[in-house]
């Protein structure tokens, strides 16, 4: 697959046929206001910069890595550095709003460092984010003050001004993913059901721990979502990431095989997928506040 790499936001502007953006890191694309050229429609795009696509409401989809997003409820889709979009051919597709910023736009700000924690730049195609007309309407907001700020001349406050209006962004978009989290439970549930069945499935079958414990990729994959998506849904809906979901199901897996077999804690710790039985003696003993031993023993009646 051929990919056309961008380093910069003006590279790409001018690849569009788009005006040069007023400031060297930031570009907000109002389609209602502009028009882009179609002449590299079909072909992938690697940014080294994000994305962000905002859709009101819209007959079309936007194609992202190997799937695409049916935008016809209007939304929100997120793209971080070094991931690849491939560019439609249909007009229809350019409605709303993109922004792009580049990393150096938050250099010196905590927000370098902070953006680390909106784990939707790491989501899939199928994970955008769905928007009410209310929560529309805070985004068009949003968007309209940093397009206002563009069209100042750049001075001393202009980086201030525009990281801390991407701030607010990324905050709004948090809170509607949890929203989002929230209401969409009966998917959810269902996705935690699956999930645990699988853990459960792998622990009970030694042969498939050959290879050690699961991870929360192993899980992600199996269930077809990406790893970030799926520990922030979780975190919102039980309080607990992929990994303490692994630890619990672990856990409760050892005291069924300490309660009902006479396997020794080293012979336990191996079918369970630890390589040394040490550490399978600090996750338990930090999961339950007792050593398997003493917890075997406090069953059986201190015998």
């Amino acid at each position: 697959m051929d990919v056309l790499k961008f380093s910069t936001v003006s590279d790409l502007m001018q690849r569009l046929a788009l005006a040069p953006p007023m400031h060297p890191l930031i570009a907000l694309v109002n389609y209602d206001r502009q028009q882009i050229s179609l002449s590299d429609a079909g072909k992938w795009f690697m940014l080294d910069f994000y994305k962000i696509t905002f859709k009101r409401t819209f007959q079309g989809s936007v194609k992202y890595g190997p799937g695409s997003y049916d935008f016809k409820e209007g939304g929100m889709a997120f793209l971080g550095p070094g991931q690849v979009v491939q560019m439609s051919g249909d007009q229809n597709d350019y409605e709303g709003y993109a922004l792009y910023f580049h990393p150096d736009l938050l250099a010196h700000y905590p927000l370098a460092q902070g953006i680390k924690q909106y784990g939707f730049f790491d989501y899939t195609v199928a994970e955008a984010l769905f928007l009410s007309a209310k929560e529309k309407q805070v985004i068009v907001t949003v968007f309209e003050a940093i397009g206002l700020e563009l069209e100042n001349s750049i001075d001393q406050f202009s980086n201030d001004v525009l990281v801390a209006q991407l701030e607010l962004l990324f905050n709004h978009s948090n809170r509607f993913y949890n929203r989002q989290f929230q209401t969409r439970t009966p998917t959810h549930h269902e996705l935690i059901a699956k999930m645990n069945a699988w853990i459960y499935d792998q622990l009970d079958n030694g042969e498939k721990l050959i290879n050690g414990l699961p991870s929360p990729q192993d899980i992600a994959a199996y269930l077809n979502v990406s790893q970030r998506y799926l520990s922030d849904m979780l975190r919102s809906m039980t309080g607990m990431t992929t990994q303490q979901h692994i630890h619990l199901a672990l856990i409760e897996k050892a005291k069924t095989l300490l309660n009902q077999t006479d396997l020794n804690v080293a012979e336990i710790a191996y079918q369970l997928g630890f390589e040394h039985p040490q550490s399978f003696n600090k996750l338990f003993k930090q999961r339950t506040n007792s050593t398997p031993v003493q917890f075997r023993r406090d069953r059986q009646g201190g015998n």
